[in-house]
């Protein structure tokens, strides 16, 4: 199985322009012959909180459409994040399409501290099985929560994939955070960020992959967007510049 990462630079506030630059780069990860793709945190949106309650949808929003079609023709999983509604608020959240499948919705159930200005905390969805491997999920801060990596252990997780923002001031955080969680847990570890700006931050990029030593195996650079893959089978990366 061979899972994509994405680096992207998110134009703020706009689902439909994000959403033709995300069909790029999923076009480039079908012919890499990748068997799922994974964007950063609120990729359709950008991170912008302050938006987020009049940019948030759901699972029946047509213009998601395009990602179920390109799953079922594909055979590939695409994981975008955007804010979503529930009944009392907004939710961080990760949409999972996977073929001829049902979506699947992952929300941030540990907020960072600030952001319950804006948001709720929703629904971890547990690791799932998918092309014999077992994933599972982390948005943004719950990396530093060792509960959440530990019920991702605890539930069978052989890959962990953290869809993330973060600034130059902070990323190397997440690095070793990521790394160690690979290490302790022994599952092979992916981190997708932003470059640019969003949120009112400069991101850092650094989109990784380790493998389950905690071995960093590939890292994408801090401007530029950008594509990295792992074959889980032979441990193999490649990265591709757009």
């Amino acid at each position: 199985m061979k899972i994509c990462i994405t680096q992207t630079e998110p134009i703020k506030g706009d689902i439909n322009r994000n959403i033709e630059k995300h069909l790029q780069f999923i076009e480039r990860a079908i012919k890499s012959k990748a068997d799922a793709i994974i964007f950063p945190e609120h990729s359709l949106t950008g991170y912008e909180p302050e938006l987020a309650k009049n940019l948030a949808t759901d699972i029946n929003d047509q213009r998601l459409d395009v990602f179920q079609k390109i799953s079922d023709d594909n055979q590939i999983l695409i994981g975008v994040g955007l804010p979503t509604k529930i009944g009392n608020g907004t939710c961080i959240s990760m949409l999972i399409f996977q073929p001829n499948s049902p979506i699947k919705i992952y929300s941030k159930k540990y907020l960072h501290p600030g952001e319950e200005k804006f948001f709720v905390p929703g629904e971890n969805l547990l690791p799932f099985n998918y092309k014999n491997n077992k994933l599972g999920f982390a948005i943004c801060y719950e990396n530093s929560i060792p509960e959440h990596s530990k019920k991702i252990y605890d539930q069978g997780a052989n890959v962990y994939i953290a869809s993330i923002l973060n600034s130059i001031n902070s990323v190397d955080n997440d690095i070793r955070r990521i790394s160690a969680i690979a290490e302790k847990y022994q599952m092979t570890s992916l981190m997708s960020n932003f470059v640019g700006t969003s949120g009112g931050s400069r991101c850092a990029g650094k989109t990784s992959i380790w493998n389950n030593q905690g071995k960093l195996l590939e890292q994408l650079d801090p401007v530029n967007e950008g594509i990295a893959i792992i074959d889980l089978n032979t441990q193999e990366t490649t990265k591709i510049q757009l």
